[in-house]
């Protein structure tokens, strides 16, 4: 139960978060997701997925290869969207579907 509460969290209150500390934006940095995820509380193990929905696919890349060399982006995205899919939600998160 926590890991979906962590997840949904992520998918229904972090782009309000981002938008309220940095303006809305198509992307945000690496730097301003990641200080959003620990100020505002949210579980850090999910760090990963807050980049691949907040970040552009080129930054995308450079930070995962830099802070998590060892995860393979298109299986932690199978992974989240299969686990999401057991659970029958989506919301906010829908968006992985289409990435």
């Amino acid at each position: 139960m926590f890991k979906k509460y962590a997840i949904k969290k992520y998918g229904d209150r972090l782009p309000a978060k981002l938008k309220e500390r940095y303006g809305e934006q198509e992307f945000y940095s690496a730097r301003q997701i990641r200080a959003t995820v620990f100020q505002c509380n949210f579980n850090p193990t999910y760090l990963p997925l807050a980049y691949l929905l907040f970040l552009d696919k080129t930054a995308l890349l450079v930070t995962l290869k830099g802070e998590y060399p060892e995860l393979s982006i298109q299986q932690y995205k199978e992974e989240i969207k299969d686990y999401l899919a057991q659970r029958k939600y989506y919301g906010c998160l829908e968006i992985l579907r289409g990435k």
